[in-house]
């Protein structure tokens, strides 16, 4: 019952803190408003506040039950807000095509992304758990799980939806990837209504810290067997990155518009 208790005041704070958050940047809108707006693909104008909103919800709710988790939230939602700001106009996705610049002696904002959410993957895992092997799976997870949500958040709610569906039975578990699972979720709950109604979107900046967080649940619940599914999971995922993100795209709810979320939700 405890943990019970303490999952749901971490649900609820997570929820409070990111709509607070919105709200906060919606107000004083640093740099001016134009720079928080997108032009999404049906021609409607919405919001980015709940990205960076949902990073800071995401670290604070994280902080009180794993500090490190914090950090690779952060870190992974930094990176997104990097790709966002820079590789706005790039319409190459997923790391298949970003390693295949690379590879031709071009530096994307989408390889530096990547490269920055591995290594603060490998870091967190390295903290949260004890034997090498297990550092390792824990880091695949941890990145792998940020760079699926961004895979998916190709058209409104997807990422959010993904986040809630998947981090949903983590509620079931008790200590810390319950209390993980309650926060991951807890902000994507906050988020969805808005992301669903086209009125704001989480781009690269929120996706990438909800899949680190929802990531960092898994890890925290699992041991090696359960690391290693996982693991082959999200690479499988990545290595399909087209794939999933074209299943995502067509994946509409009865009755959606099939216009995407925004202008940094690459066709």
């Amino acid at each position: 019952m405890i943990i019970r208790r303490r999952g749901s005041a971490s649900f609820a704070l997570a929820a409070g803190l990111t709509r607070a958050g919105a709200a906060a940047l919606r107000a004083v809108a640093p740099g001016g408003r134009a720079r928080w707006e997108r032009t999404n693909f049906a021609g409607r104008t919405v919001e980015l506040y709940a990205g960076p909103a949902a990073v800071l919800a995401a670290a604070l709710g994280a902080a009180r039950v794993r500090p490190a988790v914090a950090g690779a939230v952060l870190a992974a939602g930094a990176c997104g807000a990097y790709d966002d700001l820079v590789g706005a106009g790039d319409p190459r996705r997923g790391f298949r095509a970003h390693l295949g610049a690379l590879r031709q002696g071009e530096v994307t904002s989408g390889t530096v992304k990547l490269g920055g959410i591995c290594a603060a993957g490998l870091l967190a895992g390295a903290l949260l758990k004890e034997r090498p092997l297990d550092k390792v799976l824990a880091g695949v997870v941890v990145a792998g799980a940020a760079h699926f949500v961004n895979l998916v958040d190709v058209r409104p709610g997807r990422a959010a939806g993904a986040v809630l569906a998947l981090g949903a039975p983590g509620l079931l578990r008790a200590g810390p990837a319950g209390e993980l699972a309650a926060v991951v979720t807890g902000v994507a709950a906050a988020v969805l209504p808005d992301d669903l109604g086209e009125r704001a979107m989480l781009g690269d900046t929120g996706a990438h810290a909800l899949g680190a967080l929802l990531g960092a649940a898994v890890v925290a619940g699992n041991a090696r067997p359960g690391l290693v599914a996982h693991a082959a999971a999200v690479v499988g995922a990545a290595v399909c990155g087209e794939r999933v993100s074209e299943v995502a795209r067509f994946a509409r709810r009865p009755g959606a518009r099939a216009g995407a979320s925004g202008a940094a939700r690459r066709p």
